[in-house]
C-alpha cells in the first residue's frame, strides 16, 4: 500500500512522484478517518472532516481512492488547511468501505466520516452498498455528509 504523510508543519512539499512518508505525531488525538474520492461526495466528506478537526484539535486520516493524478492536489489541499493529516491510498477501491473500517480499527479512530450521493425517490429506498457497509459495521461513529446538491 503506498501512503502519503504530511502535516502542516513539514518544509518540504513533495513533487508528483516522490511522496514523503512518516508516522502521523502520536499526541495527534483524538483521530477521524475520513473516505475520499474527487467526487462531489468525497469532497463533502473532506470539508467536514477537516472542520471537525479543526473543532477537536484531532488528526486526519484520508483514505484517497481517486486516481494517483489528483493525490497532490489533494496534499495542497490539507496542507493549506493546517491540520495534521496522512493520506493513505486505498488498495482495493472497489471495497473502499472495509478499508476505511480496518483503518479506523487499527487506528483507534475517534470516528469515520463518509459522504452520501443525493438519490431520487426510487435510490431513497437502498443506500448505496459502501456507505451501508461503514455505518452498519464500524465499531466507532459515523458521521455521514450530503454532498451540496450544486457541487454535482
Amino acid at each position: 500500500m503506498s501512503e502519503t504523510i504530511q502535516s502542516p508543519s513539514d518544509q518540504a512539499r513533495p513533487g508528483p512522484t516522490e511522496l514523503s512518508i512518516q508516522a502521523l505525531p502520536a499526541e495527534a488525538q483524538p483521530l477521524i478517518v475520513v473516505g475520499y474520492s474527487a467526487k462531489p461526495e468525497g469532497r463533502a466528506a473532506l470539508k467536514r472532516a477537516v472542520s471537525e478537526a479543526r473543532l477537536r484539535s484531532a488528526g486526519l486520516v484520508v483514505v484517497d481512492t481517486s486516481p494517483h493524478a489528483e493525490a497532490n492536489d489533494l496534499a495542497a489541499e490539507l496542507v493549506a488547511s493546517g491540520v495534521t493529516y496522512e493520506i493513505r491510498a486505498a488498495v482495493d477501491v472497489d471495497d473502499s468501505a472495509e478499508e476505511l473500517i480496518r483503518i479506523a480499527e487499527t487506528t483507534e479512530a475517534d470516528f469515520i466520516v463518509i459522504g452520501l450521493r443525493r438519490r431520487s425517490p426510487v435510490g431513497k429506498l437502498l443506500l448505496g452498498s459502501n456507505a451501508q457497509r461503514v455505518l452498519l459495521d464500524a465499531a466507532c461513529p459515523v458521521l455521514a455528509v450530503k454532498a451540496d446538491p450544486a457541487s454535482g
